[in-house]
């Protein structure tokens, strides 16, 4: 594997400081972070965007159904442990969590609406790279989001576009804090 597990006393000396802070969050330094930090750049933009996800106004609901739509898109078994967690110690209802899980297998919309909405308008904003029609647009504002929740999801797509690839470039494994959610 080109890709080492990497600590603070080997890492860049860019990347120590964030490879520490997230060490002490998480009581544990994920895989995927000990291999991003070969990049101190990127280790640092992903969790700029990706705090800067979490602060946005879409509810933690919304960002984790657009988090798992696409860590199951691109098919990242460690995002997809890792916000099976997440929504786990959301209390959301099991059935949201296992329809997200396995929505490549089943098809079936999720059997939350408005969560179904901001699913289907993630896939939308991929499919025609942002350029969505207004009726697609409409329907995701039906739902009460508005058009700053709109570009949020083009927000969330980055960050996690730039997690889920780096994720699988670098062949990060689901940590063992995370294995009953794999």
């Amino acid at each position: 594997m080109p890709f080492p597990d990497l600590t603070p006393e080997t890492a860049p000396p860019a990347s120590r400081r964030a490879m520490e802070a997230v060490t002490e969050r998480l009581g544990y330094r994920p895989t995927a972070i000990a291999r991003l930090a070969a990049s101190p750049h990127t280790l640092d933009g992903f969790l700029k965007i990706s705090a800067i996800f979490e602060a946005c106004t879409l509810d933690p609901l919304s960002r984790e159904v657009l988090i798992m739509t696409m860590a199951t898109r691109n098919d990242c078994h460690l995002c997809v442990a890792m916000h099976t967690a997440k929504l786990t110690a959301l209390d959301a209802d099991p059935a949201l969590i296992s329809a997200l899980r396995d929505r490549d297998r089943t098809g079936a919309p999720l059997p939350d609406e408005r969560l179904e909405a901001v699913r289907r308008f993630t896939l939308e904003v991929l499919a025609s790279a942002g350029a969505v029609d207004d009726a697609v647009l409409r329907d995701f504002l039906a739902y009460g989001y508005t058009e700053q929740n709109a570009l949020e999801v083009v927000l969330g797509i980055g960050a996690y576009t730039l997690s889920t690839l780096a994720n699988r470039l670098t062949g990060a494994p689901v940590d063992a804090p995370l294995a009953a959610f794999a």
